[in-house]
């Protein structure tokens, strides 16, 4: 019998609160194999991060404590090994993609210099080599005009481009495990079967072993092989995915199953005048070169939308990252610069000093 590419034995660890310790994982037993998926799922504080955390160690000891347990890779203990060893493996044979983004992303450096160093450091390669690594991944996770991109620096960049920027630098490692810790919550769903695809491609090339984090079973459904379940800390039902998702058997399991959310519109009083009106709302930021930056162009970000909002009523604004969604809110609250008409409770916003 193969044994696991990743091993989580009976492990417990709490965080240290003065004179008492907390636990926060309690004697959870997890295996990922090489080239397949194991989902963990649960709610929140259920502990799947800190699970997935401890593997690489990243908890900070004090206040964590490792309480019991082993965490073994290809046989090894990573809990008890150095500093060094560790150093070894993360990046190189272990890599993760974290929840929130800007945790990885250096505001100060550029795309360009950010990945780079990923590359530099764990595949030695040079620089020319390393562009075309980068445009290639970066276009392969869904960013635009990839090679114009490598200039920006994160600020300058959507929540889901930033997402995935992150996915891209993971996946520059050609890691033998990946741990995904919520990877798609900030994409649209066109980008997410994108990021979805890619990670199966990976893994048949590669023979990958992946720890996809998420509370999304539909992703549970279309990418894992196995399925744990966690709740307050306690792997409640670890089963093939099949099994547990046409026949779960603890009851938490089948509460998660079951709480997909139904109901339909409350029907709204005929005749209302618009609470909102938005009529051809225009966002164009400058586009600046040269030693004196002068404006050589504008990026168009909002084009000319119209729409109306009515009390009680709720609008759905919906698009891919980048599409203008959040730079519509920030015009409509008149935090950034915007041509149109902007009319609420029959005022007209436009107009008003910011």
């Amino acid at each position: 019998m193969t044994s696991p590419l990743l091993a989580i034995e009976n492990l417990s660890v709490g965080f240290r609160q003065q004179q008492h310790v907390r636990p926060v994982v309690n004697a959870i037993s997890l295996q990922v194999n090489a080239g397949e998926t194991l989902a963990l799922v649960g709610e929140s504080g259920s502990g799947k991060s800190v699970t997935a955390l401890s593997i690489l160690r990243l908890l900070p000891t004090p206040p964590a404590v490792y309480l019991s347990g082993d965490i073994r890779f290809h046989g090894e203990s990573l809990l008890h090994a150095s500093e060094q060893t560790l150093r070894g493996v993360r990046g190189n044979k272990i890599a993760m993609i974290f929840q929130e983004p800007m945790v990885s992303l250096n505001p100060l450096h550029t795309l360009e210099k950010q990945l780079y160093e990923v590359l530099s450091l764990h595949r030695g390669m040079s620089r020319e080599a390393a562009r075309a690594e980068m445009i290639g991944c970066l276009d392969r996770v869904g960013i635009r005009q990839a090679s114009q991109r490598l200039r920006d620096y994160p600020h300058q960049l959507s929540g889901g481009e930033r997402q995935r920027v992150m996915i891209a630098m993971a996946l520059l490692t050609r890691p033998e495990l990946l741990i995904a810790d919520e990877p798609t919550t900030a994409l649209d769903v066109s980008v997410q079967a994108q990021i979805l695809s890619l990670l199966r491609e990976l893994q048949r090339e590669l023979n990958m072993g992946l720890l996809f984090i998420t509370h999304n079973l539909s992703i549970v459904k279309k990418l894992a092989d196995s399925v744990a379940v966690m709740q307050h800390g306690k792997c409640v039902e670890n089963q093939r995915a099949d099994t547990l998702l046409s026949a779960p058997t603890h009851p938490y399991t089948q509460k998660l199953l079951n709480s997909e959310p139904t109901g339909d519109p409350v029907p709204l009083p005929a005749g209302q005048a618009p609470l909102l009106e938005v009529d051809k709302l225009r966002v164009a930021f400058p586009i600046r070169k040269g030693i004196l930056k002068r404006v050589v162009d504008h990026n168009v970000v909002v084009n000319n939308i119209s729409f109306t909002l009515h009390p009680g009523e709720t609008l759905g604004l919906v698009g891919e990252s980048g599409s203008g969604k959040s730079t519509t809110g920030l015009a409509l609250l008149r935090l950034i610069r915007s041509e149109g008409r902007i009319v609420f409770d029959g005022q007209s916003l436009d107009t008003l000093n910011r």
